[in-house]
């Protein structure tokens, strides 16, 4: 099942989808559950890891739901 969830994740981030990107894979992406994607956590998916520190827009080393939908 997770490896189903992170096909989604990443058939999203290729899509580009920003609502889709929003709802269903910020959750798989943040598997801790806190509301955030860490750089641990984006670390998991390789297109995600470079984007992260284009997304991260307020250098916290973290993705909010707001950066990560900046995915379009």
């Amino acid at each position: 099942m997770k490896q189903l969830s992170t096909t989604i994740a990443i058939l999203a981030l290729a899509t580009s989808s920003a609502a889709f990107a929003q709802g269903v894979s910020f959750a798989t992406f943040d598997t801790d559950g806190d509301g955030v994607i860490s750089k641990e956590e984006a670390s998991e998916n390789m297109q995600l890891e470079k984007l992260f520190p284009k997304l991260d827009s307020d250098g916290n080393g973290e993705l909010s739901k707001e950066e990560f939908a900046q995915i379009q």
